[in-house]
């Protein structure tokens, strides 16, 4: 009981309702390009392989780095470096996602891969300064807990993209739809102003020059090249098996025969609470295990969740079985996820965290957004239990890659100079 007693008081900082209502802010326009417009897509007749290009729209969360010594070295005339830029990304992408009111997927869909992409860009300049306001303002202790807070909030956001949007839709077209998201974005501002300032934000850069040079440098100074590399090789990998059943999940399920008010109430609602266990439970279990370690447990169940959508595959419209395959892959996802931030959040010094983070979470989003692009070419060549099996295998070589600066009898955690080298 003391051990579970410990694991949870870390929640009870204040930091962590801050964190729950930002991670929802940067959440909110993830599906509204991805997983909500290809449900949009789909109804609308849009050919699958049209469906899987279409992640293509999410590119600028992995070039997002490009940018991100910007939000390092300027800082807005108010709420500070990290709060100032969020407030400012999110006007903007209020603009962009109500713009997706006037898009018609049937009949322009180039238009609507140019607003699509315009609150991507928008999304992922948010994501930069909400990483950055995040791994400033968590001390070491509290990184698990505050990953798995953060994505918690993430998830909850997906509920109303992704589950409320699809029920919405079966009931109001689909423009009014992103209309109300818009309106959903517009009040997340409020978070912004209300969130406490990191206790120890760091020295912007003294230059534009600095601030692109120097959080490259240091980290490979601080993590030595070779050990670079593979971290950089091992954060692209790690969760491409999963990301490409995310790309083709929405897909699947409705050509199988589920409707979208089924895909609202499983993937939104009851996906919900697993994600939530997941998510709690990753945080507090990263507190014992060691992010190391973390990363080993997480990753694979994360990968063997995918095994639950080869059986559904083969078993056809059976919807306990569907109830029961998106519990297993939310669940495990949010177990992955809490893990895997922890661990991009222990690698950055807080003085680049802006740009650090950015470059290491971009190179997250190319499994996510670049290498998945033709996962919807896959699926149409080998049909659904084929293309799921092959999720499985793209999910081992980044598990082999974790002997090599995270095995499992080496230290529980990074370096603490990881965290405080400035």
């Amino acid at each position: 009981m003391k051990a579970i007693a410990s694991s949870l008081k870390v929640f009870q900082s204040p930091k962590m309702l801050a964190l729950l209502s930002l991670g929802f802010a940067s959440g909110l326009p993830l599906f509204l390009t991805s997983r909500t417009l290809q449900a949009w897509m789909t109804v609308e007749g849009v050919d699958l392989a049209s469906i899987g290009l279409f992640s293509l729209v999410a590119l600028p969360y992995s070039l997002k780095f490009l940018w991100s010594p910007l939000l390092d070295r300027y800082v807005p005339p108010f709420l500070g470096r990290r709060r100032g830029w969020l407030v400012v990304t999110q006007v903007l992408l209020v603009g962009a996602i109500a713009a997706m009111a006037l898009q018609n997927p049937r009949q322009a869909l180039f238009m609507l891969a140019i607003n699509a992409l315009f609150i991507a860009f928008f999304s992922a300049s948010q994501d930069i300064a909400f990483d950055a306001y995040r791994t400033d303002v968590l001390e070491q202790p509290e990184m698990g807990a505050g990953a798995a807070v953060a994505v918690l909030g993430y998830r909850i956001a997906l509920l109303a993209t992704g589950g409320l949007a699809l029920i919405l839709a079966s009931r109001i077209s689909w423009p009014l739809v992103y209309l109300c998201m818009a309106v959903l974005m517009a009040l997340s501002i409020v978070v912004s102003f209300w969130a406490p300032e990191p206790a120890n934000p760091g020295r912007p850069p003294a230059t534009l020059s600095e601030a692109v040079m120097m959080p490259f440098g240091e980290f490979l100074q601080r993590s030595g090249v070779g050990r670079a590399i593979l971290i950089l090789v091992f954060i692209t990998l790690y969760r491409y098996g999963d990301a490409l059943v995310q790309n083709m999940a929405t897909p699947f399920l409705l050509q199988t025969g589920f409707s979208q008010a089924d895909l609202g109430r499983v993937q939104g609602v009851m996906g919900l609470l697993a994600t939530v266990v997941g998510t709690l439970a990753g945080g507090a279990w990263l507190s014992q295990l060691g992010i190391h370690r973390s990363l080993w447990v997480f990753g694979a169940l994360q990968a063997l969740s995918n095994v639950a959508y080869f059986i559904l595959a083969n078993a056809g419209q059976s919807y306990p079985l569907m109830v029961l395959t998106i519990n297993v892959e939310n669940f495990c996802g949010g177990l992955g996820t809490a893990g895997f931030v922890a661990f991009l959040m222990s690698l950055c010094s807080p003085r680049f965290s802006a740009t650090q983070y950015a470059l290491l979470s971009s190179l997250m989003a190319v499994s996510r957004d670049i290498l998945v692009a033709p996962a919807g070419k896959l699926a149409e060549q080998t049909g659904w239990p084929t293309f799921f099996l092959i999720t499985l295998l793209a999910a081992i070589p980044g598990l082999l890659l974790l002997p090599f600066f995270a095995p499992w009898q080496g230290p529980s955690n990074p370096p603490d100079e990881s965290v405080s080298t400035l």
